[in-house]
């Protein structure tokens, strides 16, 4: 059982994993260097221990400690009870989850062990956007995609925002980085995927044509929101895809697209 540890001084060293969650360039560089993510809500820390994420610490308003009692109880790590004050000046902003967990980071694995086992992945290149992560981590999972890939320059699905929009989705979908872009691409062809890139250029073919549901397996390439995928990767791709549009809509946000995309991929798929 953990021990529950009032704190009532925002510059309290053992609350430093905490501090500044709002200064975005800081926590990117720190957060992998130090091995941590934040994990923020009942539910997403909830799901993080479930997927096996070691908790380094809690910091908890005190209304929460009873609903967050089970988790303490089972915690092997400090937990921290601070005032919604202390809390704000402690992490920038007003916690409104009223939870907030500090986890230990896993190695991420392989590209080679990644695609294994999989048969319906997702590529992003460069999509650096948290939100945009979170979401389409979220359909990734919701949908039955296997596994994501990201390229080097893709933002981390451990930041807060993207754990936080995906619903803890980025913890039960395997991901790894590609290294050397788009080189890295050729791994997942030689793997046995057909690399298909959306895109809402004409001269893509309509998902419906393309039937990505009835290939053996597919790498569906997403890009960044408004510049979409790089000439050199959609040079890369096998072929491209496109969802059609209507009403003069030229395009959908990416988290949007990545959703039908993904439906378009896994739906009609067999049974294993």
């Amino acid at each position: 059982m953990a021990e529950l540890i009032t704190v009532e001084d925002p510059d309290d060293p053992r609350l430093a994993d905490y501090t500044g969650l709002t200064d975005v360039e800081l926590r990117r560089r720190r957060e992998p260097a130090e091995g941590l993510f934040i994990a923020e809500g009942e539910k997403v820390i909830r799901r993080a221990g479930q997927a096996g994420y070691a908790m380094r610490s809690m910091l908890l308003s005190a209304k929460w400690v009873e609903t967050m009692r089970d988790v303490i109880d089972e915690a092997r790590a400090p937990v921290y009870a601070v005032s919604p004050e202390l809390a704000e000046r402690v992490t920038g902003y007003h916690v409104h989850r009223g939870a907030l967990a500090s986890m230990a980071r896993k190695p991420l694995p392989a590209v080679a062990d990644v695609l294994r086992t999989a048969r319906r992945v997702a590529v992003m290149e460069a999509v650096n956007d948290h939100t945009n992560i979170g979401a389409i981590f979220r359909s990734a999972a919701a949908l039955g995609m296997d596994a994501v890939l990201l390229s080097p320059d893709c933002a981390d699905p451990l930041y807060r925002r993207s754990v936080k929009v995906s619903m803890g989705a980025v913890f039960s979908v395997p991901y790894a980085r590609l290294e050397g872009w788009p080189r890295a691409l050729d791994t997942v062809r030689e793997a046995g995927f057909r690399l298909l890139a959306l895109t809402p250029d004409e001269r893509a073919v309509p998902m419906d044509a393309a039937a990505p549901h009835r290939m053996e397996r597919v790498a569906l390439m997403l890009g960044a929101e408004g510049a979409g995928l790089s000439c050199r990767a959609l040079d890369a791709a096998d072929a491209w895809v496109r969802i059609p549009m209507a009403h003069g809509v030229d395009s959908l946000n990416v988290g949007a697209a990545a959703a039908v995309a993904f439906y378009a991929v896994t739906a009609g798929r067999p049974e294993t």
